[in-house]
């Protein structure tokens, strides 16, 4: 199957349904983070602390894998050159609208996010990738991507999911292991359960561990500087357990 292709249309649904992670900020978002007053997520509910960023005004942010418009059209009202690279090119519209309306400047790019070749290295000061690298079946090379194209002490910020959650069936009486690791939509699954995963158009998914998620950014070269837990806010039985995500702030 190709996976990038797939998950392109899969989402390009999901901005046709409106579901939550495709619904861009509000023009009030807007106007808050112009006047200083603002917040964004890299997991599901956790601000990402003020102090993780450098001074906005300026800075050169590649939104990776960040389309939805949720993100960029912040940094950007806050100073920030930004730029959104996502997959889907419906997600990267919802940035395109937000950007016009407000004049921001936000330059979009479609494409893999393993295959950042359209920037030269040394381009960015900082990568902000929100929960995006379960949608793929290998990390290692957006790490070592992430690295080349950010300058030197360039932040990188990632959203990553606890590979836990891919090995439980969390909508069990009692939660039990279900799943190997690493996990992956296209051989943890039944055939049955793929096929009505694929017919409904659901994007596919890939559990990764802790390894490939974390090691994989400090083989790459980054030297991690930061991190918080965070979960659901209730919306998920997992929460009574564990964390279901890690945000993490590394630099090069």
């Amino acid at each position: 199957m190709d996976i990038l292709n797939y998950n392109r249309s899969a989402w390009n649904n999901y901005v046709d349904k409106q579901d939550r992670w495709t619904i861009p900020v509000t023009d009030e978002d807007i106007e808050h983070a112009k006047n200083g007053i603002w917040n964004i997520i890299l997991t599901a509910s956790k601000p990402v602390p003020h102090d993780w960023f450098p001074p906005l005004i300026g800075l050169k942010i590649l939104g990776l894998a960040s389309g939805g418009g949720q993100q960029g059209p912040i940094l950007a009202s806050l100073g920030a050159k930004v730029t959104i690279f996502d997959n889907s090119d419906k997600q990267l519209f919802q940035d395109k609208k937000i950007s016009d309306r407000f004049n921001l400047g936000i330059q979009t790019f479609q494409g893999d996010m393993r295959d950042l070749a359209m920037f030269s290295d040394n381009s960015f000061d900082l990568i902000f990738n929100p929960c995006s690298i379960l949608f793929i079946d290998n990390v290692a090379q957006v790490w070592k991507e992430c690295y080349r194209v950010l300058k030197p002490k360039g932040i990188l910020m990632a959203g990553l999911i606890n590979p836990i959650t891919f090995q439980v069936d969390e909508n069990a009486e009692k939660i039990a292991f279900i799943h190997n690791q690493p996990y992956s939509d296209l051989y943890s699954l039944t055939k049955e359960k793929l096929e009505k995963l694929t017919s409904n158009n659901e994007p596919l998914v890939f559990g990764h561990s802790w390894t490939d998620q974390i090691g994989g950014q400090l083989e790459a070269g980054f030297k991690l500087t930061d991190m918080y837990e965070d979960n659901w806010i209730g919306e998920n039985p997992l929460d009574r357990f564990l964390p279901s995500f890690m945000a993490t702030r590394a630099i090069k």
